[in-house]
């Protein structure tokens, strides 16, 4: 007899070993007709597993999370099919799920084209309406080697060769198609329906630059239609929001090959900049932290002290002089510690709160760069604040708060909270990570959030909280951070003199809010599509004159906005207004102020808001009102 127990608590009873499939049937054709898979035991499983002892079973089906994987790499598997029935001499290597889809690479005599795309979707459109049952088969190690390099499937019998002898090997086959494969999939062919390949790209076998270069096909998988409707959609919308083509359009910046992952900042981009820096000063200024300024190059022996160089090297930039090597600085926090040790601390002096924009340089491969979210070189809103044990809670509740803010006025109203929790590899004692790890979760607590545990992801030197912030097209970016750090104050020998007058060690918290300024005005642009409000525009107003004779009036007017403090240009060139305001309208600019014969005769102006809103005539004085509140509002 076999006792298999539901997720609400019930639980029935078998005579002999039942499959997933035949639970399901046996709670109702829907279900049966419904479930991808199952989860016994909180494993996963395909619907063909067998349950031959007592167990907790979860049906899965495309509803769950785990539902919407199965489908993504099942879908994998059935582009693989489709590539072997189109391209015989093709040769599959490995496709996974990823966020949103999945990708599989080939091993092919000629690239692929778009065309080739496009037939091989719909040939995957027809193996899954021939809805093929998807069948698990197991091979012992040298069996399976044997079998790939008989099929010519050499990546495969390399795969399954680094694979321990006593291990069997899993296999899924459907119709003519037989993969490696741990599982599980979704039951047959038919379950896969709503999907869509997107683009090819290269990718080296294993990511070694040394070996072949492979073609990677990318996909998307969904469980219904309007969700993969909605899927191309929001990338369609993002293709118009591109931070590197709205930079280029709204001339803010540009990067080139001389200097790769380094922006060149035009007038435009860099007002939007100072915007952002001058802000987030501000932020520093009203909540406690004194800002400092650190030295770009650093000694070999302190990122040696500091652990960087035996974990980070090969991300750092480095120099030599005078027989003496250097290190260009990945990060910020070894020279706060120097700053914090240049005199004696008490701990009347805790919490110690310092902010630095500072310049960093990491050496990122080539091929992860992209436009400014992505760099070798960029500049941190980062802080470091110094405390007690005891100051944890207090000091993380008050930054949360303080973040929310921040990404308010930055126009965003959704925040995800991440705390990750102590990792199977990690220093100090448990004592220390339960009293830091419950003072980040009371903080979190405390701020009213809900937030999610992610067990075993801190780092080795302490817990972490993540902020992450939701775009306008629901895309999720991690940009705040707030981590618990005892050990590089330790290494670095910062001490302050305790209340018993003994020397004790600081707790550092490291402290992040927009993270690196480059990658967040990269967000802004695309969460805005380029029309940033007003306070963040690098341009508030353009005046245009209908006609040269009222070019005099035109730029008094602009001249009384900047002495407000406006940034205000004016466009006097003899083209139609016409054009000029749909220019300006392209170029995203706020307002368009434009006067005639009426509005000089008047001593008004005629107000254009973005988005093609006629606002009407309006004394200059009125005006600046809107735009003083609006700015104040950072509406």
């Amino acid at each position: 007899m076999v006792s298999v127990q539901l997720p609400d608590g019930s639980k029935r009873s078998f005579e002999q070993p039942v499959t997933v499939a035949e639970v399901a049937a046996s709670i109702g054709p829907g279900l049966a007709k419904a479930a991808l898979g199952g989860k016994v035991d909180g494993k996963m499983v395909d619907t063909s597993f067998a349950i031959d002892h007592d167990a907790t079973l979860a049906i899965i089906t495309d509803k769950d999370a785990e539902g919407l994987d199965m489908i993504r790499h099942s879908t994998a598997h059935l582009l693989a099919y489709a590539v072997k029935e189109l391209f015989p001499d093709a040769q599959v290597t490995i496709g996974p799920v990823i966020e949103n889809g999945f990708f599989y690479d080939f091993s092919y005599k000629r690239p692929f084209t778009p065309e080739d795309l496009a037939a091989i979707e719909k040939k995957m459109g027809e193996l899954a309406k021939k809805d093929e049952k998807v069948t698990r088969e197991v091979m012992g190690r040298d069996e399976a080697v044997a079998f790939f390099n008989g099929i010519g499937e050499k990546y495969k019998a390399e795969i399954i060769s680094s694979i321990p002898a006593d291990q069997e090997i899993g296999l899924y086959r459907e119709g003519n198609f037989i993969d490696l494969c741990r599982g599980p999939h979704v039951p047959s062919t038919g379950k896969l329906r709503f999907f869509k390949l997107m683009k090819l790209a290269g990718a080296y076998w294993r990511g070694d630059s040394k070996n072949e270069m492979l073609q990677r096909i990318y996909g998307t998988a969904w469980a219904k239609k309007e969700d993969l409707e909605q899927y191309l959609h929001m990338l369609e919308e993002a293709e118009k929001r591109d931070h590197r083509k709205l930079g280029k359009q709204l001339d803010l910046f540009h990067l080139q090959e001389e200097a790769p992952g380094m922006v060149f900042w035009h007038p435009k981009g860099w007002t939007v900049w100072q915007q952002v820096e001058q802000y987030m000063r501000t932020v520093y200024r009203e909540n406690g932290y004194q800002e400092i300024k650190c030295p770009m190059i650093l000694d070999k022996h302190l990122w040696e002290r500091s652990g960087h160089w035996e974990n980070y090297k090969e991300n750092m930039f480095t120099t030599s002089s005078e027989n003496r090597d250097y290190a260009v600085k990945p990060m910020n926090c070894p020279g706060h510690i120097q700053v914090f040790n240049a005199g004696l601390r008490s701990y009347r002096d805790l919490p110690l709160r310092y902010g630095e924009f500072g310049s960093c340089h990491r050496n990122e491969s080539s091929g992860s760069l992209h436009g400014i979210m992505r760099v070798r070189g960029f500049t941190q809103d980062d802080g470091h604040i110094f405390c007690t044990e005891d100051d944890i809670q207090k000091e993380c509740l008050a930054f949360t708060r303080l973040l929310q803010k921040v990404y308010t006025d930055f126009g965003f109203t959704e925040v995800i909270y991440k705390l990750s929790t102590r990792p199977v590899n990690r220093i100090g004692s448990e004592e220390s990570w339960d009293k830091a790890e419950k003072a980040l979760a009371d903080a979190l607590n405390a701020s009213g959030v809900e937030w999610q545990e992610l067990k075993g992801e801190g780092a080795f030197y302490g817990p972490k909280i993540e902020y992450s912030l939701k775009d306008a097209l629901g895309r999720v970016w991690q940009c705040g951070t707030m981590q618990v750090d005892p050990n590089m104050p330790e290494r670095l020998g910062a001490e302050y003199v305790a209340a018993d007058n003994t020397r004790k060690t600081p707790v550092m918290l490291h402290r992040a809010i927009v993270g690196s300024l480059e990658r967040f005005i990269g967000i802004l642009l695309e969460n805005h599509a380029g029309a940033l409000p007003l306070w963040l525009a690098p341009v508030h107003a353009v005046v245009m004159p209908i006609t040269e004779h009222q070019a005099d009036y035109a730029a008094e007017v602009q001249q009384s906005l900047k002495k407000q403090g406006f940034r205000v240009d004016s466009d006097l060139r003899p083209d139609k207004i016409s054009f000029k305001i749909r220019e300006h309208s392209l170029q995203k600019v706020p307002y368009q102020i434009v006067v005639g014969d009426k509005e000089v005769a008047a001593g008004t102006v005629a107000v254009r808001a973005r988005g093609n809103v006629d606002l009407g005539s309006m004394p200059l004085t009125t005006l600046i009102e809107r735009l003083s509140d609006e700015v104040a509002r950072r509406a």
